[in-house]
């Protein structure tokens, strides 16, 4: 059972937010699906990814080609590939109880000016965390990512 992290953007977007984090997950070896509920978010993301300098490209692909199980960042809507050690959810996506535990990380990140991402993300903190998984909330309201609320978890 990994740890959850809660992102609620105040100043940062979600492309800069995922690069920061998918670029360490993929330093760690981690495979990751970004996971979102519309696909035309999926292709900005994509096409973001594709623009980011040469040294600092993240390998990635989008759900549906014949090589989605050997992505290093897989974007996509579906079910993550059974390789995937984290998922990173943007635009209100879902993840399941079952599919958080098993996960080593699962980031939620979340815009504070949509109220209905803002009410998904303290639906899925009261789940996670009612579920005994270790949840984090990270804000940047001080111009820096800062941790400022940690639950253990509980059962461990």
């Amino acid at each position: 059972m990994g740890t959850a992290m809660f992102y609620h953007l105040t100043r940062s977007t979600v492309e800069a937010t995922l690069l920061l984090l998918l670029r360490r997950a993929v330093a760690q070896g981690m495979p990751v699906m970004v996971r979102g509920r519309e696909r035309s978010e999926l292709d900005r993301l994509d096409e973001a990814l594709w623009l980011t300098p040469r040294d600092s490209f993240l390998p990635h692909g989008l759900e549906g080609g014949p090589y989605d199980a050997q992505q290093p960042v897989l974007l996509g809507q579906g079910a993550a590939p059974a390789q995937v050690r984290g998922i990173a959810l943007i635009g209100g996506a879902d993840a399941g109880l079952a599919e958080a535990a098993a996960l080593e990380r699962l980031w939620v990140i979340f815009d504070a000016a949509d109220a209905a991402q803002l009410d998904h993300a303290r639906t899925l903190w009261r789940e996670i965390t009612g579920a005994g998984i270790a949840a984090q909330y990270w804000t940047e309201d001080s111009g820096q990512w800062e941790k400022k609320l940690e639950k253990p978890a509980v059962g461990a």
